[in-house]
């Protein structure tokens, strides 16, 4: 990848910019014409790094909960599974890892009982047998912005040490009650925003609307999101820890680069992993170096390497469609 297209992608993952006319903003940072920022990143749209622009979400917020789900399906069985899952918008995210438990797949629903439902269909329809549904206690990191080196220390742990001073505190935070005018942003947001110079006023929506969106933390970020594969980190894995101490396990993990997303979740019968990281590299020897490193730094605790052997399914949820 380009230098220029690096820099835009550091630019734009969760900074880009939220003025009338952002290409014109993002043209003046790199030095070039507003027409030339937008053909700079519609070219990376194009390419497939970038898989959407516009905005990520809270979803516990808006009042939906998004749950790990944890199966098996015999190999021959795959292709029917990806297939029912694909049709089935409330799946955002589905992966075959390299595990007993071989898929592992994202539902976002209103309810527990809508994603029960969804995946007590899926065993109904497709191959899919022992599921279980995974919900996470503590939110340690989660962080999709890939590619800038991680923030200092002390930052990190003032976060983590929000996220973790309460236990339930991914069970307690009050939901943000839409008005009709919030849910059509949100909804229109959580799309990929118009390819134009103009995107916000061409959806009719105020820029301090997507301010306060952010200022009151329904909206973690706005930015694009990429894929990482295309965007350079080529090999991921998703690494689960048997520890007694999750707490400081997270708090380490959290301080990693090299982690994306980092939860407490309970064992189940088969998996006594408690902690789950998702680990990505540009290089497969730079996967296994920083899991490496990791492991030590947490004293060679108990765990397991779930490569991703295969994506199935990778979209964005779009909310109050």
């Amino acid at each position: 990848m380009e230098t220029l297209d690096r820099k835009i992608l550091e630019i734009i993952q969760d900074g880009f910019p939220l003025e009338e006319r952002p290409y014109a903003a993002l043209g003046r940072r790199l030095g070039v014409s507003e027409e030339d920022a937008f053909e700079y990143v519609e070219n990376l749209r194009k390419s497939g790094v970038i898989r959407r622009l516009g905005g990520i979400y809270d979803s516990r917020r808006l009042g939906y909960i998004s749950r790990l789900c944890a199966g098996v399906v015999p190999e021959g069985n795959l292709d029917g599974f990806a297939a029912a899952a694909d049709k089935i918008t409330a799946i955002t995210h589905n992966y075959i890892r390299s595990h007993a438990y071989n898929v592992w797949f994202t539902v976002i629903a209103r309810s527990e009982a809508e994603i029960q439902e969804t995946v007590r269909g899926l065993e109904a329809e497709t191959a899919l047998h022992d599921a279980h549904v995974l919900s996470a206690s503590r939110l340690f990191k989660i962080n999709t912005v890939m590619g800038k080196a991680v923030a200092s220390a002390k930052v990190v742990d003032q976060a983590v040490d929000k996220l973790v001073s309460n236990k339930q505190v991914l069970k307690s935070a009050e939901p943000f009650v839409p008005s009709a005018k919030d849910r059509h942003r949100i909804n229109s947001l959580s799309k990929d925003i118009p390819h134009t110079l103009t995107p916000f006023s061409d959806l009719g929506i105020d820029i301090s609307e997507i301010w306060g969106d952010l200022d009151r933390e329904i909206m973690r970020r706005f930015g694009a999101v990429l894929r990482h594969q295309q965007a350079g980190f080529d090999a991921n894995a998703m690494v689960c820890f048997s520890v007694k101490d999750a707490d400081t396990a997270g708090k380490v993990l959290a301080e990693n680069p090299h982690v994306s997303h980092c939860y407490e979740r309970s064992p189940f019968e088969g998996f006594p992993y408690n902690v789950y990281a998702m680990f990505h590299g540009q290089s497969e020897a730079e996967l296994e170096q920083s899991i490496c490193s990791a492991v030590s730094a947490l004293n060679g605790p108990e765990h397991a390497v779930l490569t991703s052997l295969k994506e199935l399914k990778k979209t964005s949820f779009v909310y109050f469609a």
